[in-house]
């Protein structure tokens, strides 16, 4: 039997549905789609993996969130378990397999529960007293539209979509090198032979032709085009209702393009206040069996009824001690908090998915001010800062406690970012039937954590987007290769227009430099920090940024980054993340650059200086440019922190 482990989170990201992994016995296998992540039975309590996220649930328009469920032995002992030998099914590709002694390719069923070996009676192995494992093929072959399939072996070396070849037996050849031009497949029945240089290939018809195609789609039958067939392996599906159409692209099955997933985030905020409420009541309603408790009464009430605290004591049978200690008045106000009307889900389109900035304005006005929940603690520095300091940064937040929930919503290939049209197609490639009303759900986890959450001064930060004069604008001027370039990009890739603002290319550049900082101050690993931005154009547009440990474990929550954001201690970080932006190892090349990094989306920003790992960056380590934060060497009042000595 196939099998392996992995981390309940990594089935969110990167190995979700429609994601590939090597296994430890070498077999490369490809995560099915939801439908089969949680099968009905008897003893299947899924709430148990419930995650409660009220904006997220209602913002990508599905009724739950649930954790990857882990897999539990069933012991004699306990009869009434529920939950045991749970797993989340995966399937064996690319289904074609070549052996490695006589190189013969064949094809087996993606369900497949063992190691194939080979059965050609010609192999040299075939005489010993046992046979050779097949090995898969290193290539696969996708389109952009999220699609993937087993690279077309037999319409390849035949060169055309419909071979006439009766029993073709393929086989692939090396010659040694370290290059596609090396490997090539040959037929032995028809004798055909042809290489793989170019597989992975993009063309453009002619230069002013903006669309690309594929070395693939147009060279497999000279004269016509070989698209994607829409194939979904990971779904069960050889091919789509209609065929996709979309250029076929070769690719390495370990290439880091295959899979992308798209991961929504959110900090958790209560829905409404909860003053006057024991925090003590809230945390026992949203224990796991109380809140099991709950979601069994809500899906028997009918319309207009109300959760009431006998009814759920009832409900809770023998957890019902965890509400001994609360009055009746005490339960139901902590009730009307959890179980208030919801708002209406928001449409899953483009708009809601893409654009940031009306669901960040949620956590902004809450993050901003103080608050004490269960699961949000914001508190302000126990003093004032520094006045130099203070006139730039207007707002400071300690934030003690946190708890971000990330959901996996869809997949990408080829390209990171999702094309504007198919946001909702996206969502769709993670199962392969929609759920009925009222049980949609997606994969998703939490992390706990700690924050310092600021905020720069709106009138200052004003005044510096304009320039020194309407005459001589030189922070926009500055801006101006950056978002040419990313213009260009977005035309390429049919991306969603946006506007780079210097406030986020500022914004983004700081919470960069202060995570480098940090890792030196209070010992965290760069990639154990994350940045989250809020951002909006206009004088009373967002303007914060929130550096928060983005760590899975206890590494996560040992305090120190709270810390660093007291007095004394917060100017020295700023200060020294400030003068250090000043001058690069790479400077004056990294200073002087007029497009680098990332689709050249970047002016003064390289390794040595301001670049973050991927995953504590927010924008793939685009829009950064460290002389619109501390000044260039023609200009050194250019940046808003120019004068902060």
């Amino acid at each position: 039997m196939i099998r392996g482990k992995v981390r309940r989170s990594q089935l969110v990201a990167p190995f979700g549905p429609g994601a590939m992994q090597v296994l430890a016995d070498g077999t490369s296998v490809i995560t099915a789609g939801l439908d089969h992540w949680f099968i009905p039975g008897e003893k299947l309590d899924q709430e148990e993996f419930r995650i409660h996220e009220w904006r997220l649930e209602r913002h990508l328009g599905v009724e739950a969130l649930y954790t990857p469920p882990d897999h539990r032995s069933a012991f004699k002992s306990s009869p009434d378990q529920y939950n045991t030998k749970l797993q989340v099914p995966v399937l064996r590709f690319p289904a074609w397999s070549f052996c490695p002694r006589c190189r013969e390719l064949t094809s087996h069923p993606l369900h497949i529960a063992d190691r194939p070996r080979c059965t050609n009676p010609d192999c040299p192995k075939q005489k010993a007293s046992w046979a050779p494992f097949l090995a898969q093929v290193p290539f696969v072959a996708l389109c952009e539209r999220g699609h993937l399939q087993d690279f077309p072996w037999v319409e390849w070396v035949h060169k055309t979509a419909n071979p006439n070849c009766r029993s073709p037996k393929l086989k692939l050849r090396t010659s040694g090198g370290g290059t596609l031009a090396s490997q090539r497949v040959v037929c032995e029945t028809c004798h055909g032979d042809r290489g793989l240089e170019g597989i992975t290939s993009v063309e453009r018809p002619n230069r002013e032709h903006e669309d690309e195609t594929t070395y693939l789609t147009t060279h497999l039958e000279n004269g016509t085009e070989f698209s994607c067939r829409g194939a979904m392996p990971w779904l069960g599906l050889a091919t789509a209702g209609e065929p996709c159409g979309a250029p076929l692209r070769g690719s390495l099955r370990s290439a880091s393009n295959v899979y992308y997933a798209l991961v929504k985030s959110s900090i958790f905020i209560p829905e409404a206040s909860s003053a006057g409420v024991d925090t003590r009541v809230l945390e026992a309603l949203e224990e796991q069996t109380i809140a099991r408790a709950r979601a069994n009464v809500r899906d028997v009430l009918e319309e207009g009824d109300i959760l009431t605290a006998s009814r759920l004591r009832r409900a809770a049978k023998k957890n019902a001690f965890r509400l001994a200690d609360f009055t009746d008045a005490q339960v139901e106000a902590a009730l009307s908090i959890l179980e208030g009307p919801a708002e209406a889900s928001l449409e899953l389109t483009a708009e809601t998915v893409g654009d940031q900035a009306p669901f960040r304005f949620q956590e902004y006005t809450r993050i901003r001010d103080t608050i004490d929940s269960t699961e949000l603690v914001v508190r302000e520095p126990r003093a004032g800062y520094a006045k130099d300091v203070g006139q730039l940064v207007s707002r400071v937040r300690l934030v003690e406690k946190l708890r971000e929930t990330r959901v996996l919503w869809g997949f990408n290939r080829i390209f990171a970012e999702s094309p504007n049209p198919d946001t909702a197609a996206r969502m769709a490639l993670l199962r392969r039937q929609s759920p009925e009303d009222g049980e949609s759900w997606l994969p998703a986890y939490t992390v706990l954590g700690e924050g310092i959450y600021l905020e720069l001064d709106p009138g200052r930060l004003a005044k510096w987007e304009v320039g020194p004069s309407a005459q001589n604008p030189a922070v926009q001027d500055r801006l101006a290769p950056i978002a040419q370039q990313f213009q260009t990009v977005a035309r390429e890739r049919h991306l969603a227009e946006r506007q780079v603002t210097p406030r986020l290319v500022l914004l983004h550049t700081l919470a960069h430099l202060l995570i480098n900082q940090l890792t030196f101050e209070c010992g965290y690993s760069s990639a154990s920090l994350r940045e989250r931005l809020y951002v909006s154009p206009g004088i009373d547009g967002m303007n914060g940024l929130l550096i928060y440990t983005a760590a899975g474990d206890s590494e996560g929550t040992l305090g120190g980054l709270v810390r660093m954001g007291q007095p004394e201690r917060f100017e020295e970080i700023l200060r020294n993340a400030i003068n250090n932006a000043r001058w690069c190892s790479s400077d004056p090349v990294c200073i002087d650059s007029h497009g680098q990094g990332p689709d050249s989306c970047n002016l003064a920003a390289c390794h040595s200086c301001a670049l973050l790992p991927e995953t504590a960056c927010e924008e793939f380590n685009r829009f950064l440019d460290r002389g619109l934060v501390a000044g260039t060497l023609s200009d050194p009042e250019l940046g808003f922190f120019s004068s902060l000595a």
